[in-house]
């Protein structure tokens, strides 16, 4: 019953035999190995992108940062929620790797940024010359850290605007796979047909040991990333073991299967939790996400009982037993329904 993080979940058996397989023999480094060619045809088909530039990395951190290195200059802001990956879970590592670019907090609703808010915020800079920042890249994330997914309208909206002030628009994909699957549409709809310039399309949350897509629609990007990347010390010698989950992750749609299981459980997980007096579920449940609130008996009880997730607000040990406090739950791929029945179970 573990609802901790999609982190914390396992590889997928087909992508560890994709990396067994990438084991034998010998291979080209620095991504020149024929695994990474497949690959990187593999996410243009996916994609429906045949120029796209498309780039490895080993963490979700890496593929952002990297990312807005490449589509910001060091003078730029960069727009973003408050509760984006880029701003609460990355230690100003897109700061750091674009150079000192800053990051302006748009307002969001239920997590999402909304286009009036992000027309404000633009608006609001680039007002003093050469004193203040100047207007860089748009920052979405996808699915967003409440558990919500912006509509490919919404993304479309979004785009829209940055493009008014001619900035670009990075798409953070880490559970990319979720957010295709919750809204039924293709990576390409909900990318670069929606006015989306890059991506980083997660493979590490749903199923992968360790490898994140960075993907440029305009292949005027590649050599700067390129460089970027090794500049940065996240280019792989063996990079071999990066393409090899890469190329078992999107065989045969495991990609979407996995992130569709994950959406499922979490489905299962809300279901049985609506309706119950000492619960609510305040962001609802879109993806393989939810938050919960619940008295601090009941958090006591499911804990006691061998549940493991984020308690995020308060002590679940200490204070009143009636005093309502708030957790994290996350499916991944291989949580099934027998996990989640045994944790609705250990409700009173």
């Amino acid at each position: 019953m573990f609802f901790a993080s999609d982190n914390a979940g396992p590889a997928h058996p087909r992508v560890l035999e994709a990396v067994t397989r990438a084991n034998d023999g010998y291979r080209m480094g620095y991504g020149a190995d024929a695994e990474m060619a497949e690959v990187r045809q593999a996410i243009r088909d996916l994609f429906e992108a045949p120029e796209a530039a498309v780039y490895l990395v080993a963490t979700g951190t890496a593929a952002n940062a990297l990312i807005l290195g490449t589509l910001a200059q060091p003078w730029e802001t960069i727009f973003c929620t408050k509760m984006a990956h880029i701003n609460e879970d990355e230690c100003n590592a897109p700061e750091f790797y674009t150079g000192g670019a800053k990051l302006t907090v748009v307002p969001d609703e239920r997590a999402k940024m909304t286009p009036d808010a992000l027309r404000a915020a633009i608006e609001g800079e680039e007002t003093r010359g050469v004193h203040g920042p100047q207007r860089g890249p748009v920052a979405i994330t996808q699915v967003t850290e409440k558990g919500t997914v912006h509509s490919v309208d919404e993304i479309a909206a979004l785009s829209a605007v940055a493009k008014e002030y001619g900035l670009k628009v990075h798409l953070d994909g880490a559970r990319f796979g979720n957010a295709v699957a919750a809204l039924g549409c293709t990576p390409a709809e909900m990318s670069w047909k929606a006015g989306v310039d890059a991506v980083s399309f997660g493979g590490t949350k749903n199923g992968c040991m360790g490898v994140e897509a960075c993907i440029f629609f305009d292949p005027a990007h590649a050599w700067e990333f390129e460089l970027r990347r090794k500049r940065g010390a996240h280019l792989f010698s063996k990079h071999r073991y990066l393409s090899a989950q890469m190329q078992g992750y999107l065989a045969d749609g495991l990609w979407l299967e996995l992130a569709g299981r994950a959406n499922a459980a979490c489905a299962r997980l809300a279901a049985g939790l609506s309706g119950r007096n000492d619960v609510r579920l305040p962001w609802g449940a879109e993806a393989n996400m939810i938050f919960f609130e619940a008295p601090r008996a009941v958090h006591r009880r499911l804990l006691d009982g061998g549940a493991t997730y984020y308690v995020m607000s308060g002590d679940p040990e200490t204070g009143p037993d009636d005093a309502w406090l708030t957790g994290r739950l996350v499916c991944d791929w291989s949580m099934d329904e027998d996990g989640v029945d045994r944790f609705l179970g250990l409700l009173p």
